[in-house]
């Protein structure tokens, strides 16, 4: 299990990542709503796509790394 200075493991990033990518479902479903007389207001989506954004980094970051294919075509000059 790869994991960083930080603790991060993968499968702790993907968690994290789905519970944000959940929270963005929420938050697009309605901002605001009440509920009797209390009022409800979700998270701010600029500050959810961000963790995303972080999240997603570290889940590349531990995640598998691809092997990159370098193709030549040997030439006669």
């Amino acid at each position: 299990m790869a994991s960083n200075k930080y603790g991060i493991t993968l499968e702790r990033a993907q968690r994290s990542l789905e519970q944000a990518l959940e929270a963005r479902e929420a938050i697009l479903t309605g901002q605001r709503y009440k509920l009797g007389s209390r009022e409800l207001e979700r998270a701010d989506l600029a500050t959810v796509e961000k963790d995303i954004q972080y999240w997603q980094d570290w889940v590349t970051k531990l995640g598998p790394k691809r092997r990159r294919v370098w193709r030549a075509i040997p030439r006669d000059l």
